[in-house]
């Protein structure tokens, strides 16, 4: 079997290549990735000599370099995760977001249907999504597989479509596929633009701890192995056409993580009790800024008997300490020099 990983070389999608790539030696996989600013090769030094692994750089944008990939490789099954992800991205540049997450999954599309000829035995697409498409919360109720979609930031927009086009073409061209939409998820490797490891990193090096609003914003954390453990119980045992949400079942609001967070790093780090937490600081709130994530998982585990194997403060401390111990490749990654990794490798 041939599976093709879009974004394989970013935070989640890393996982996932590592765990396909050891789990199934038998699979061809392929890991399919622009190299931008967040995707890194460095994430996959461990298994990047297996001989049932292959890395491609290129760019979903691109119609005709994927097509082109299709017919060289015969994929048989697709994961698609590349994505830009960044919320405050896409309020400064909403652009990008269409492009990539809008046109780069319909160039997928595309090539899955000109190649798989509609002889769709063994052939899947599978599509990952966010528990954002559905807007927000309020103080009660969960997000289950048939809330309507209320996207509120680009980026979430952006998502929605790229959901939306999927299903068409299930829907209209026989295409088969699955979605799951995930809540958020943290662990080692991710890019340190987002919350747990930009804190984690600010508090080593003491600076600033930025807390949009009044900081209780909630949201339901998924760690990120867990989450490629499900999408490979997906990518085996899902149903075609079925959607599926993923989360933690687990909610915290942000300022109460990022106190959690201070906790434990000042025992990390030998420091008195509260001097991390002095770091805090309240910043003006981000627009349009959704107050509540919950996912219900209940589909996913009902099914296929899938739920987290830790929960968020053994996940936590797993990830604190990931990148204690990981701090060449935090200074790489801030510093830009993980970009180096490819021309080195690959010349």
């Amino acid at each position: 079997m041939n599976i093709l990983v879009t974004g394989g070389a970013g935070f989640i999608g890393s996982h996932v290549v590592r765990l396909l790539v050891n789990k199934y030696p038998d699979y061809q996989i392929f890991n399919l990735d622009a190299l931008t600013y967040a995707g890194n090769l460095e994430n996959l030094k461990d298994i990047e000599s297996k001989s049932n692994y292959t890395f491609l750089k290129a760019n979903i944008n691109s119609a005709k370099v994927i097509n082109d990939l299709f017919e060289n490789y015969k994929f048989d099954k697709v994961i698609h995760l590349a994505a830009e992800s960044h919320v405050d991205r896409s309020i400064s540049d909403p652009l990008v977001f269409v492009k990539t997450n809008v046109i780069g999954t319909m160039n997928l599309l595309d090539a899955a249907l000109a190649n798989w000829k509609n002889n769709f035995v063994g052939k899947l697409f599978y599509h990952i999504s966010t528990d954002e498409v559905y807007g927000t919360l309020g103080e009660t109720g969960l997000f289950t597989e048939t809330t309507s979609y209320d996207p509120n930031s680009p980026y979430s927009a952006s998502k929605a479509s790229s959901d939306h086009f999927v299903r068409a073409y299930g829907e209209t061209y026989g295409l088969p596929y699955i979605i799951s939409n995930c809540s958020n998820n943290y662990g080692p490797n991710q890019f340190p633009e987002k919350l747990i490891p930009l804190f984690i990193n600010n508090i080593v090096n003491n600076k600033s701890l930025p807390v949009y609003g009044d900081g209780n914003y909630t949201r339901d954390w998924l760690f990120v192995k867990d989450h490629a453990e499900a999408i490979d119980l997906l990518l085996h045992k899902g149903g075609i056409k079925e959607t599926y949400n993923i989360g933690g079942f687990n909610e915290w609001k942000n300022i109460e993580l990022v106190q959690s967070l201070c906790k434990i790093m000042d025992k990390k780090l030998n420091r008195i009790e509260g001097k991390s937490a002095d770091l805090i600081t309240y910043v003006k709130d981000r627009p349009g800024h959704d107050k509540r994530y919950a996912i219900d998982a209940g589909k996913i585990n009902g099914e296929l008997g899938w739920k987290p194997s830790v929960t968020f403060e053994e996940g936590l401390e797993k990830t604190i300490d990931w990148y204690l111990e990981h701090q060449t490749w935090l200074g790489n990654v801030t510093k830009g020099k993980y970009r180096e990794y490819y021309n080195e490798q690959y010349k």
